[in-house]
């Protein structure tokens, strides 16, 4: 039987790794907030 989670990485990385934050501003508004990590890993 396969198991329900197969993670695929790769995919995971381009929507939610540090490249597709920094298209966005949640980078820009931890950096503004003076954060120690700007990204949670």
């Amino acid at each position: 039987m396969k198991r329900t989670f197969q993670p695929n990485n790769a995919k995971k990385a381009k929507k939610q790794g540090f490249f597709a934050r920094k298209e966005s501003k949640i980078l820009k508004t931890r950096r503004d907030k003076g954060r120690k990590r700007l990204i949670n890993k």
